[in-house]
């Protein structure tokens, strides 16, 4: 086996008109990897997404996949297929005949042969014995299956995931994120996924890259993402992050409402004396209950707003010493109250948990 990278990308460039829709995109996507394409809607990822699977030609740059130069190569030459947000199902022909679609012009196959791929394949997405199903009877989820299943029965090297998962309801939309982790897995092949939703990109991918305006503007693993965020827009796209205004003088980062610390505490992506900005997530810092003592780092203030979620409850905490407003999320415990609004309190936070930025 190789160690060069499944997909290379170098130096797209896409254009309509005067619309510039990709800006020099260098990526490459390994074997076997789970690959995310996230960002805002119009950031080009389904264009990016488009231009690996042949539907769409660069203006500049070149496209390589399995060490072949596919820049120009046709759609139905690629080792890649596509499962679009909509499906694509033919609602007049079975699961079967959908699932066999793309296999009807391989002269190279038996009848059987065909029949054999395609128990395999609905085998895979948890769908034996659909063959003779009617499509349109599907349910959202099955179709979905469906959709994935007509996919894999070529047996691509790289599957394109076109947000697949829009059109479900909340429930199911988590459960087929497992179930495609599963599958991937399974199959071992690349898969490439589109989407606007961080928390199915943190929940799904082994690497995520984020782009705004046509450009990648962090490529990283997901904990590595939503913790060590290499920009304040990269920070605010990923989950929920409290930013704080901070000043750095020489070996020291002073946050008005938490206090002063190391600089070598933080984590910094950037380090020249004056203004600048920390952030933290509202995961690691907590609140402070009555019996339980004071830890290292203690900020005061008052409670500002209670959102009751069940399992977990956020606060809006008004930090003393600022006009600053920052967010906590805390895992509820049987027997502990919630804090009303107006309540003191009492924030423990960690400095290796600020991100300083520019």
């Amino acid at each position: 086996m190789t160690d060069a990278p499944l997909i290379r990308l170098r130096g797209l460039q896409k254009y309509y008109g005067d619309y510039h829709a990709l800006r020099g995109i260098d990526l490459d996507i390994e074997r076997g990897e789970f690959f995310s394409l996230l960002g805002p809607s119009g950031c080009g990822k389904t264009t990016l997404l488009r231009v690996i699977a042949g539907f769409e030609d660069v203006s500049e740059g070149t496209v390589v996949l399995a060490g072949e130069e596919m820049t120009r190569v046709a759609p139905n030459k690629r080792p890649t297929n596509m499962v679009f947000q909509s499906y694509a199902i033919f609602p007049h022909l079975s699961v079967g005949q959908n699932v066999g679609f793309g296999l009807r012009k391989r002269r190279d196959l038996t009848a059987d042969a065909k029949d054999g791929l395609i128990a395999e394949a609905l085998a895979m997405v948890g769908l034996d014995g659909y063959a003779d199903r009617a499509a349109h009877a599907l349910s959202g989820g099955q179709r979905q299956r469906v959709a994935l299943a007509r996919a894999l029965v070529l047996k691509p090297k790289v599957l394109l995931l076109d947000e697949p998962l829009s059109a479900l309801d909340k429930k199911m939309r988590e459960h087929m994120q497992v179930e495609l982790i599963r599958l991937q897995r399974q199959v071992g092949i690349t898969f490439i996924l589109v989407t606007h939703d961080q928390e199915e990109a943190l929940v799904m991918s082994d690497r995520i890259a984020v782009m705004f305006e046509g450009g990648v503007a962090q490529i990283a693993e997901a904990e590595d993402l939503y913790r060590r965020p290499n920009s304040r827009r990269v920070a605010e796209f990923i989950g929920t992050m409290n930013f704080l205004p901070a000043t750095v003088t020489g070996d020291r980062v002073s946050v008005p409402g938490l206090g002063e610390v190391p600089l070598a505490a933080v984590q910094a992506t950037a380090t020249t004396d004056g203004e600048t900005v920390v952030g933290f997530r509202p995961e690691t810092a907590t609140l402070l209950f009555d019996g339980q003592a004071d830890t290292d780092h203690v900020a005061s203030g008052h409670v500002a707003e209670v959102v009751y979620y069940g399992d977990m409850t956020y606060y809006d905490v008004a930090l003393s010493g600022t006009e600053a407003t920052v967010r906590l999320s805390m895992r509820n415990v049987f027997g502990r109250p919630v804090l009303e609004i107006g309540a003191a309190a009492r924030v423990a936070w960690s400095p290796g948990a600020l991100v300083l930025f520019r």
